[in-house]
């Protein structure tokens, strides 16, 4: 574990690879994802990979998440984070996502975040 702890910091803001850049701050930076999984996923990646920074990040990511709601550009979103290779985590530089979710992107949502094991997102299947 702490080899993968050790791994994860291994970055500098200029090393990542995102490029397309939607918005920045002092603190922070918003780009498109390069694989995203609905149309407007978004990274929220803190300039400085501290905790302080972090936080910061998941707060402006749940704030644009909520105005997109209130503009009726999604009808809802995930926010997350992959944290260690076991998580999935590729880019070894601390970044939360923003995903707009839309009514019907996929069958039957329910269990959101728990989709990241196949099998065990809609632990509420069979009470339809």
């Amino acid at each position: 574990m702490e080899k993968d702890i050790q791994k994860r910091g291994s970055m500098k803001i200029n090393e990542t690879p995102w490029t397309e850049k939607v918005y920045e701050t002092k603190d922070y930076i918003v780009f498109k994802d390069g694989f995203p999984v609905t149309e407007g996923h978004l990274l929220f990646v803190p300039k400085q990979d501290q905790i302080e920074n972090l936080v910061h990040c998941w707060q402006q990511a749940y704030e644009w998440g909520e105005r997109w709601v209130l503009e009726e550009y999604c009808d809802g979103y995930n926010i997350g984070q992959n944290i260690g290779t076991a998580a999935g985590q590729t880019v070894m530089y601390s970044h939360v996502h923003l995903i707009p979710r839309r009514h019907g992107d996929m069958p039957d949502p329910r269990g959101g975040v728990r989709h990241v094991i196949p099998e065990k997102g809609n632990y509420r299947a069979n009470e339809r």
